[in-house]
């Protein structure tokens, strides 16, 4: 006879995770007096980085984390993202996804508490793309704007490595979302 478990205790052992990787938002670069980490979006990035939070709403995507860049354009993504999308939690800042790597956004990634079953991962290319093709083994185009929702199968995120192998589930783009 099987041994019964509480719902309680499979959704504690649940080791799938949803990582979402965005790229920030189209930046201005009107201004060339200012330093690259304080250039504000654009236009179109104040457009687009809306949308990607509608889409990650209507998409039941909406992350228990956000963690973010410490660089203007960044931030300003994942605070528009938060809005739209019902995040109502403080979006964590990292200066360590400014002009890193794959590992230091891995060991970013490595310290979202073990309950966080879906986290957002506000960045950088080339280092979010690099990301993007290290956790899953393909290689795609992470325009500005860009998210990429990908899962994990690993007990908890400290578990997490560079080797790591997870699925990638699609790749969004605001060229692609239409005019909503």
């Amino acid at each position: 006879m099987a041994k019964r478990v509480p719902a309680s205790k499979i959704v504690e052992h649940s080791d799938m995770k949803t990582l979402l990787i965005l790229r920030h938002a189209k930046s201005s670069w009107k201004d060339d007096q200012l330093a690259d980490h304080d250039r504000p979006l654009n236009k179109r990035g104040k457009r687009d980085a809306p949308r990607m939070g509608k889409l990650l709403r209507d998409q039941g995507l909406v992350p228990e984390l956000i963690i973010s860049s410490t660089a203007k354009r960044a931030r300003k993504t994942a605070a528009k993202v938060a809005k739209e999308c019902g995040y109502e939690s403080v979006i964590e800042l990292a200066g360590e996804l400014y002009q890193s790597s794959v590992i230091q956004y891995v060991h970013v990634l490595r310290s979202v508490p073990a309950h966080v079953q879906c986290v957002l991962i506000v960045g950088h290319n080339p280092e979010a793309a690099a990301l993007l093709a290290q956790l899953t083994g393909c290689e795609t185009r992470l325009p500005t704007g860009a998210l990429a929702h990908v899962t994990l199968d690993v007990e908890g995120s400290k578990h997490l490595t560079e080797q790591e192998r997870g699925e990638l589930v699609r790749v969004y783009r605001p060229k692609e979302l239409g005019n909503s």
